[in-house]
């Protein structure tokens, strides 16, 4: 039986029962008009008036009225079964629950290498490509700097000073030349470290060295994420022209509610998946702002890369998982419902198809669950259905006492 046809069939027992309800109701009334004469007639004949009568009836018309108070409904069997409501007995237990966050795949940023141009120079040739595995050591681009050719100049003069004075000896040039020839070869050849040349680059031979070019080479053993330039482009320094990145371990940045309450601390446990695989990983670090731009709490996470199957920029779905210490009752979020003055409720089942509606307060939050407390264990409540139950109720239904 398709879901329309079920539709069809539940809005016709409702109108059924509606009618029935009615037919009784005025049923009812008319007896209670006919007793009601008959009394009032009574009344008349021993009092002589109808003032005691009056009184009694105003106390048991304000009890009636306080017992309606309880919202209720009753459904048939059959309505209950089409309207697909699950009740289940309130036990406390203990919960295992995961809790999901979107996420992303990211490069290790205490593992990864911007590789850039420490002076401004010309790019002249390139030596790896968008993709590559390079081994440490290995050239990257090769440069040209005006900088540069100065400081390498600077160096082979104070390479031979320097190489003169020590074949001479202190002794013969005295201590004055020998302090600044060592003074001043230190201070060119740390020149040259620090815009970047190789130590093998800065005593290759002087006759294979052209004055002002020199190579970028790998700092790290890893793959190029980027490379985001073209021969013969001038570049400024600190411009960043390579990304290499160890993808032996990535990192996974789980977006989550700033009001999500939930302790990951490092070494929580979590499960990544991507497209259909799923990967072992644990919390690393936790940021203690809120992103200004997504407003959500940034979550760090450390996944095991060494297949080379995930990589930087993949999109993912991260899984914490968790237990509760000890026992809890708890219920669906779908079992929760709003009460006409806005506190939390379920739906307890007190005699078979006969719900009322019970207010509860919030606790912790257990994935697709909650727990709450003000309900007593062995309750019977609607697990699924909850809002057909609170429609019935809204639209009148009848009181589960028939009042």
């Amino acid at each position: 039986m398709n879901q329309t046809l079920k539709l069809i069939i539940l809005t016709i027992l409702m109108s059924s029962t509606a009618s029935n309800v009615f037919a009784e109701s005025g049923h009812e009334h008319q007896e209670n008009k006919q007793s009601g004469a008959i009394e009032d007639h009574s009344d008349h004949d021993e009092h002589g008036d109808g003032e005691t009568h009056d009184e009694e009836d105003g106390a048991h018309g304000h009890e009636g009225a306080h017992e309606d108070e309880t919202e209720g409904v009753a459904l048939s069997p059959i309505q209950t079964a089409l309207a697909n409501i699950k009740v289940l007995t309130l036990k406390a237990r203990a919960m295992d629950y995961q809790v999901y966050a979107p996420g992303e795949i990211k490069a290790n940023g205490y593992t990864s290498y911007l590789v850039s141009p420490r002076v401004d120079s010309v790019v002249l040739r390139r030596h790896v490509a968008l993709g590559d595995h390079v081994e440490k050591g290995q050239p990257l681009v090769t440069l040209f700097s005006e900088t540069v050719a100065d400081a390498q100049a600077a160096y082979r003069v104070a390479g031979s000073e320097w190489q003169r004075v020590k074949q001479l000896g202190r002794k013969a040039v005295g201590d004055k030349r020998f302090v600044t020839a060592k003074a001043d070869y230190d201070a060119a050849y740390a020149r040259l470290l620090a815009y970047g040349l190789s130590e093998d680059a800065i005593q290759s031979p002087k006759n294979s060295q052209v004055l002002g070019e020199y190579s970028l080479i790998a700092a790290i053993a890893g793959a190029v994420l980027s490379d985001d330039f073209h021969q013969g482009q001038r570049v400024e320094s600190g411009e960043a022209l390579i990304e290499l990145a160890d993808e032996h371990e990535l990192w996974v940045e789980a977006r989550m509610a700033p009001t999500e309450q939930l302790e990951l601390p490092a070494g929580t446990q979590a499960q990544v998946k991507v497209g259909t695989e799923l990967f072992a990983a644990q919390v690393t670090q936790e940021a203690h702002t809120i992103d200004p731009l997504t407003r959500t709490r940034v979550v760090r996470l450390l996944v095991d890369n060494d297949s080379h199957r995930l990589h930087p920029g993949l999109f993912a779905d991260v899984y914490f998982s968790f237990a509760t210490k000890t026992p809890v009752l708890a219920v669906p979020e779908s079992a929760l419902m709003r009460g006409v003055d806005g506190d939390w409720t379920v739906f307890v089942e007190v005699e078979p198809g006969q719900f009322k509606a019970q207010e509860i307060e919030l606790r912790r939050s257990l994935g697709k669950w909650r727990e709450i407390e003000g309900i007593a264990p062995g309750s019977r409540v609607v697990m699924e259905g909850a809002f057909f139950v609170a429609s019935q109720i809204a639209k009148g239904g009848f009181d589960p006492h028939n009042h």
